[in-house]
Order: structure tokens, then C-alpha cells, then sequence
């Protein structure tokens, strides 16, 4: 079941909605036989770019931080998809250990850590949190903006070292809501009696943009066969440069070479599709994981050799200080969504297979072909239609809200198996699949 997501936003898809709505049996049925031979990721969230001529996927999160920011109606579909999520790997669970991102001490943050313990209590489970923090030595309280409290409390290896949990706590089930940026600390290490969600190879220590495009690329190939659409629509070009240095310049080449050769394949594109009122145009970030910082759009490979200092400066560094130097570059697909005139993208929440809800980033200093996730931006829940209100097959193609969000559930199921397919490629221990 895909819920369908109301907003007031209204806005062209052209024939791509019409033929996946067209296809949905069909759709539906690909989807359930994909999910027999893969598993889907515990959760999951995607930034999508509507650009009206193309829908795509920018950013696949395997450690999601804004379950506070779904609409509470979706609360219930996210209590049901998280049950049969824990159900996989642990059917008799009593005790879950949820461990944050604690340096992310951020009011917003922390209401999505208690969001997610909400979520999993109503699953009938035991939800206590626990820190990497070496900081946190004994339980301590983190305070909420409407007054209530979070208490998280230092790990505890069990006396055979086998087993993770807290004092008197011992879990079936270990939930990571922390990309592992800072690299796998050996406490999370060498676990064979529980289940480690996800796995420490979704973590940005391992985890690797490029691999995951090259997974999505399969899946959008064998999806754009089942409907009949150019996979272009659904997939933004990219390439990769390792070795990249802003500070001396070394890389520089490899950039600007693949900067032009995308550009070249997106002009021939809006040529074929009669594009003419937007400049092509790329996005430059680190394979490995950032938080919207080390961000670069670019229109022409000679701004590469132009950058400033400043620009300089903000891509040699990411998220927890660590040095970049493995860079993607990936078709630029604007958004042409906005709410009260600021540019807004959609964000989609997965758990397990199934879509749980979404909102809108949006971002009132940014442009159209900018990066959103960037200091500034707010955050526009959406929420569930009327029961009735089921894709509508014979609305005019952009017309229908629910069509919309059906369209984008879709997208984002993509997404995710190839989030499953990229796990599955680059697990250290293949035999678990």
C-alpha cells in the first residue's frame, strides 16, 4: 500500500505520470516479486527533483533524522510498517536499542529520535537509547522542546563480548539512527547474536554515492522497460573523480572532463525532449556522505578553475571534519515546485518496502538549480488523503495530488531497491543473503 500524500501544490508531469499510473497493476506486481528476492533497507528517505520534464531521485539517506517532520495521520502506517520490519529479524523482540547521533544535539533532531520511539513502542517493543559518546558514562537526560525529556545511557558489551546493550538491557534488535561518519567504532564491531540495523557497511565509513547510482542505474533500466519510458526521466546522469585535492588543484582535469562530457549528454537530451527554457547544469559532491555542505552547482567546467577560496575551502571539508577527496558529479535536475514562491523539493519516508509519509524541504534563499539541504531551510509535512482518494485514471496528467505523490512513491521505491541491491553488492558478509 502506498499512501497517497495531499498538498495544495499543483504542476506538470507530463506523459511520465500517465504511463505509470497507466502501469500501476503491473507496477505493484514488479515491486512484489523484486522484494521476494531482495531485502529492503530497515528505512530510508529520498530528496526528489520534480523538473516537470524528469523526476529523480538526488539523495538516498539510509540513516534518516526527520521522522518528527511526517504528519502525525501517518503515524499509524509507520507503527504497521515498522512492525513487519522488526518481524524480519526479530519476531519475538521485547527490547530495542536505538543509538543516535548525540553530537547532533539540535532541538529538531532530538524530536525526531523521540518520534522514532514512539513509533516503535506502539510496535509493542521496549525502547531505551544508547551512546557512541564516550562522553556519556553514565544515563543522561536531553531536554525537548515541549518539556519532556530523552534519557540516553553509555553502552554496555556483554561479559562473553558477544552482545551489545545497556545496563540491565539487553536487545534483540540494535537500531542506528548515526551514519557512522566518523568511521565504525570497534563497540559496534564483531555483533553475530543481534540484528545491527542497518548494517555497518550502510554507514558513510564504507557507504559510497557512486555505488548506489550505479545499482539504481539496473533498477531504473528494467523499470523504464516495464512502462516504456526513456530511464532518462527517471535518472539523473553522473560520473566520478577520486583523487580530487581543492586545495593544489589535482583532480581538476578529471572534473572539468566529465563536468563537459555530462553537460554534452544533458544538451542532447533537452534537445530530443525540445527543452529550451533551462540551462544544463551539475551538481558536484562528495561520494561519501555530507550534510549539504561540500555542494557545488556548476554550468560550465571553466567555474571549476574559478572557484574562491571560500568555495575552495568548502569542499575539502564535510560533515565531522573529515577531508573529501572521491567527488561525483550528477546531472542537475531543478525542482520547479514551490511553496508561497520559496523552492521546495519533496522528501519521501520509507520503512521496509513500504512508503510511511514525506514533507516538502523548502528554502527560501535558494534557487530552483541550487542545493536545499542548507542552513535555512523549514519543512512543510504532507499528509494522507481521504480514504477515497485513490489515484484518479482519468484526471488531466499534473491535475491530481494523489496522482502526484503515487508517482513519487514510486520513484522512491526505486530508490530503495537500489539501496538493497547496493547493500547487498558491497556486504562484507555476502552469505547472509
Amino acid at each position: 500500500m502506498v499512501p497517497h500524500l495531499v498538498t495544495a501544490l499543483t504542476g506538470p508531469l507530463l506523459d511520465l505520470e500517465e504511463k505509470i499510473l497507466a502501469a500501476t497493476p503491473a507496477i505493484e506486481r514488479w515491486f512484489r516479486l523484486e522484494w521476494q528476492e531482495h531485502t529492503p533497507p530497515f528505512y530510508c528517505s529520498v530528496d526528489m527533483r520534480n523538473a516537470g520534464y524528469k523526476l529523480a531521485p538526488v539523495d538516498t539517506n539510509l540513516f534518516p533524522g526527520g521522522f518528527n517532520h511526517l504528519a502525525t495521520e501517518m503515524l499509524p502506517l509507520s507503527v504497521q510498517a515498522a512492525m513487519a520490519a522488526i518481524d524480519k529479524y526479530c519476531p519475538d523482540a521485547r527490547n530495542l536499542l536505538l543509538i543516535p547521533e548525540i553530537k547532533q544535539r539540535h532541538p529538531s533532531y532530538l524530536q525526531n529520535v523521540a518520534r522514532l520511539m514512539q513509533i516503535f513502542r506502539q510496535t509493542g517493543l521496549h525502547v531505551r537509547l544508547g551512546s557512541l559518546s564516550p562522553e556519556i558514562t553514565e544515563p543522561t537526560p536531553l531536554a525537548l522542546p515541549d518539556g519532556n525529556m530523552l534519557v540516553i545511557e553509555p553502552l554496555v558489551r556483554s561479559p562473553n563480548g558477544r552482545r551489545l546493550g545497556l545496563k540491565d538491557f539487553d536487545p534483540c534488535t540494535i537500531l542506528l539512527n548515526n551514519d557512522l561518519s566518523d568511521g565504525i567504532p570497534e563497540i559496534l564491531q564483531n555483533i553475530h547474536e543481534q540484528s545491527l540495523l542497518p548494517p555497518l557497511h550502510a554507514g558513510w565509513a564504507l557507504r559510497r554515492k557512486s555505488n548506489h547510482m550505479n545499482a539504481y542505474d539496473e533498477v531504473v533500466k528494467k523499470f523504464g522497460k516495464l512502462i516504456g519510458v526513456d530511464p532518462w526521466m527517471l535518472n539523473p546522469f553522473h560520473a566520478k573523480c577520486d583523487a580530487v585535492n581543492f586545495r593544489t588543484g589535482e583532480g581538476y582535469d578529471c572534473l572539468a572532463a566529465n563536468v563537459d562530457a555530462l553537460l554534452s549528454k544533458i544538451k542532447k537530451k533537452y534537445k530530443e525532449y525540445g527543452i529550451k527554457d533551462q540551462k544544463p547544469f551539475v551538481i558536484v559532491k562528495p561520494d561519501a556522505g555530507t550534510y549539504g555542505t561540500s555542494v557545488l552547482t556548476i554550468k560550465d567546467s571553466s567555474e571549476i578553475k574559478d572557484l574562491s577560496q571560500e568555495q575552495r575551502d568548502r569542499m575539502i571539508v564535510v560533515k565531522d571534519g573529515k577531508e573529501v577527496t572521491d567527488f561525483i558529479i550528477q546531472e542537475g535536475v531543478p525542482t520547479f515546485e514551490s511553496i508561497k514562491d520559496d523552492v521546495a523539493e519533496p522528501v519521501v519516508y520509507m520503512i521496509d518496502r513500504y512508503v510511511v509519509g514525506g514533507f516538502y524541504r523548502v528554502h527560501a534563499e535558494k534557487g530552483k538549480d541550487q542545493n536545499l539541504k542548507a542552513p535555512g531551510s523549514h519543512y512543510v509535512p504532507l499528509a494522507f488523503a481521504q480514504q477515497h482518494a485513490v489515484p484518479d485514471l482519468k484526471a488531466k496528467p499534473g491535475t491530481a495530488a494523489p496522482n502526484r505523490f503515487y508517482v513519487y512513491g514510486v520513484v522512491a521505491r526505486l530508490a530503495l531497491l537500489a539501496a538493497s541491491l547496493e547493500m547487498e553488492r558491497t556486504d562484507p558478509n555476502p552469505e547472509v543473503y
